[in-house]
């Protein structure tokens, strides 16, 4: 099975690569336009020169059977359409694209083409936060907090603050049936911004604070008096009566921590079986996401 790897950067080097370098079966291929990274990191994972690739068109002329992008999301409606329309199954990293309706064409696309489209939402696999679905949901708080780090409103919502409208769309116990945006924002930047999603008998509340003074995500779901929280991905804490405590083991590698081993591996087994992916739930998360940047952008204007 031919996988390429596009864009060498930190999360595939960190997250990807360890995981995709070892798995049976497997041979990777690796594209990025810096000659410098794509020796030493081919030279890393002792990979033959033949699987390393300068351009995109050399990458699919390899023959690929799936592929992972983690370029920059500029660049993500370019390739992610190339491979498309070259029939790979592709799996790529959030957001699909800065603009909404580049999202919707290459969704579309995939449709089109019958290729599967995989968006890289891995916070649905992270082992505590798939514990907290088998959890009563009447409220759900999640918080994912910077450190002095203010930004222009659509960047920071696609780029970060979508995590938390994927983990609360994920999270919801039924149809979301009422959407509220706050936000403080300076001089064009986005400060904080909270999202309140509510339905029949749920709320869910998303905040995110570039300027917390602590970088931090916690995440809490509770119901029928108890309560489950997650911080930072690695300590579940249940609550009923005195807190129960379960941490994270010591070998347990970041990638499974944090759902991203599990998310490659599903997508890599749907290629092998010959299922399509579609990136339409997906794309549910970026239109919530257009939502709250227009909402951002009225109070800006």
């Amino acid at each position: 099975m031919k996988v390429g790897c596009i864009g060498l950067g930190d999360i595939a080097q960190k997250a990807y690569l360890p995981v995709l370098a070892v798995q049976p079966g497997v041979e990777l291929h690796l594209q990025t336009r810096s000659p410098a990274t794509l020796e030493r990191v081919g030279h890393a994972l002792h990979l033959p020169a033949a699987r390393l690739h300068a351009d995109l068109d050399a990458l699919i002329a390899a023959g690929l059977d799936a592929a992972f992008v983690h370029a920059p999301t500029d660049v993500h409606p370019q390739i992610v359409t190339r491979l498309l329309q070259a029939g790979v199954p592709t799996y790529v990293d959030k957001p699909l694209a800065y603009e909404l309706a580049d999202a919707e064409r290459l969704v579309t696309l995939a449709e089109e083409r019958g290729v599967s489209l995989a968006v890289g939402f891995n916070r649905r696999h992270a082992p505590g936060y798939a514990q907290c679905a088998d959890h009563p949901r009447e409220l759900i708080l999640m918080q994912k907090n910077r450190v002095g780090l203010p930004e222009e409103p659509r960047r920071m919502i696609l780029d970060d603050f979508i995590h938390v409208v994927d983990t609360l769309r994920f999270l919801a116990p039924g149809r979301i049936d009422d959407v509220t945006v706050r936000a403080r924002t300076e001089d064009g930047l986005l400060h904080h911004v909270v999202l309140q999603l509510a339905g029949d008998g749920f709320t869910a509340l998303g905040v995110m604070n570039r300027l917390s003074g602590s970088a931090e995500e916690i995440l809490e779901v509770s119901g029928q008096d108890t309560k489950r929280q997650v911080v930072n991905l690695a300590e579940v804490i249940d609550h009923k009566g005195q807190p129960t405590v379960r941490r994270r083991g010591d070998w347990v590698p970041v990638s499974r921590q944090r759902g991203i081993e599990q998310a490659a591996l599903a997508f890599l087994d749907a290629v092998r079986a010959g299922r399509t992916l579609s990136a339409r739930d997906a794309l549910a998360t970026h239109e919530l996401c257009e939502r709250v940047v227009r909402a951002v952008d009225e109070r800006l204007a």
